[in-house]
């Protein structure tokens, strides 16, 4: 094959992700072969031009490199280990969400059966998939796998290459999802209170978008201080702030919306204040989330 012949491929698992995954692939020429638990979600691809295996092992069987994207690292052993002997010269690379000391486990299980494994970490929606000027896809295991497959996995997104620990990419990847999920959550939180008062989610939108670009300002600066263990209330102070996140908590009682999230923050807070750190900037909260206190 021709360094410029797009290489063949196989995709396992055929739901919003992975459906997409094939779709970017076929579009830039990519002989791709498909298998799913469900064969029907195949056939629009199939339509498309790939090739339906009749079989998982057919499908590991057809191309070097193997493609899984699934709910979790449960559904490749699942589906994988009653067809452990057709994994022996694959590249595995599994695209699928977990924590980092599963992937770990399951890089350990795919290597035994004589595969080289390849973990993955997709910061993007499907909608995504096929865009790799603007989206990206963390990668953790063998440098030299990743290396010889860089240029088809960034068919679908840019590659970020992070290391030979197998659970790196799962590490990133779950650091994104902490900060999305609580962050969306946070905007929930703000439309309730909205709505509360006869707001709609439009009409707090662009204040909303404002403070989340503001965030911006704060993290390169406290990360800073963080790595320095510098808490020093020069510029905030845990006090002050514990009477903030109080008024917050205040505000949503009265509007009658639910407090789960909001209480949970003064919790925190308060802890801090136990802690003695009531002089100190807020940042120190991250030592009492280090320890597990």
């Amino acid at each position: 094959m021709s360094a410029s012949t797009p290489a063949p491929v196989t995709v396992i698992g055929l739901g919003p992700m992975g459906a997409a995954m094939v779709e970017a692939f076929l579009e830039r020429g990519h002989e791709v072969t498909v298998w799913n638990r469900t064969p029907a979600r195949a056939e629009p691809l199939v339509a498309r031009g790939a090739r339906l295996a009749e079989s998982i092992e057919a499908a590991l069987g057809t191309n070097e490199l193997v493609i899984l994207s699934l709910t979790d690292y449960d559904a490749m052993d699942a589906l994988l280990k009653p067809v452990a002997g057709a994994l022996a010269g694959r590249t595995v690379v599994n695209l699928s969400s977990d924590t980092p000391e599963r992937t770990r486990e399951g890089a350990r299980w795919v290597t035994a059966a004589g595969a080289e494994f390849l973990a993955g970490g997709v910061t993007t929606p499907p909608s995504g998939i096929g865009a790799p000027e603007r989206t990206y896809t963390f990668y953790s295991g063998p440098r030299d796998a990743f290396d010889r497959h860089r240029d088809t996995l960034g068919v679908l997104t840019r590659p970020d290459y992070r290391g030979e620990d197998p659970g790196l990419a799962a590490l990133m990847y779950q650091i994104g999802m902490t900060m999305f999920w609580t962050s969306m959550l946070s905007y929930w939180q703000a439309i309730a209170l909205a709505d509360a008062h006869g707001l709609k989610a439009a009409d707090v939108l662009s204040h909303a978008r404002e403070t989340f670009a503001s965030l911006d300002m704060f993290t390169p600066f406290y990360a800073e201080r963080i790595d320095a263990g510098n808490h020093e209330g020069d510029v905030d102070r845990l006090a002050m702030g514990t009477a903030s996140v109080e008024h917050v908590l205040h505000t949503m009682k009265d509007a009658g919306v639910d407090t789960t999230l909001p209480q949970a923050v003064v919790d925190l807070f308060r802890r801090g204040i136990a802690e003695g750190g009531a002089a100190d900037s807020f940042s120190g909260l991250v030592e009492l989330m280090k320890a597990g206190k």
